[in-house]
């Protein structure tokens, strides 16, 4: 897992169940803009003219964790916490991703989801928001995983049509 924002809540609330250490390898909070690229590999062209608030940022950075790690999955959380904006962005620009193994049996050519934010509240409420909702993307990504995708998770509740 990548973190920024969230620096290290994420890890910190997986790391709270017990067996965790079962599932979860690791993560990298790169909280300053050149970790990002110097460790996770997000393109500096792009965070040059774009800032670390940034959708293809989150992903760059989730794909970059889930390689460092050696991962199957991994998730990325980037944004503004406050109390200032930062890259131009408002407070509570948050982008969360997640990256996982291809499915080659559905078509999809990957894992990879990326979510735009807009949260209210302080830097505690939107750092905790960040948390909430990167796991639930998390989550989301699983379930579709054992579906074989979205879709066909879609149709076995629809009747299988």
């Amino acid at each position: 897992m990548a973190e920024s924002l969230t620096g290290g809540l994420v890890a910190a609330e997986i790391t709270s169940v017990p067996g965790a250490s079962k599932v979860f390898r690791g993560s990298v909070t790169a909280y300053a803009t050149d970790l990002k690229h110097r460790l996770l590999g997000v393109d500096a062209g792009l965070l040059e003219a774009r800032g670390a608030v940034d959708a293809q940022v989150a992903a760059q950075m989730a794909a970059g964790a889930r390689k460092a790690l050696g991962a199957d999955w991994a998730v990325a959380t980037t944004g503004v916490a406050g109390p200032d904006p930062q890259d131009g962005q408002p407070v509570g620009t948050v982008f969360v991703a997640v990256d996982g193994p291809s499915r080659a049996d559905s078509g999809s050519a990957g894992g990879g989801k990326v979510e735009a934010l807009r949260l209210n509240g302080d830097r505690a409420e939107i750092r905790r928001e960040s948390v909430r909702s990167v796991l639930a993307l998390l989550l989301t990504e699983l379930a579709g995983e054992h579906t074989g995708n979205e879709r066909a998770q879609d149709t076995e509740q629809n009747g299988g049509f």
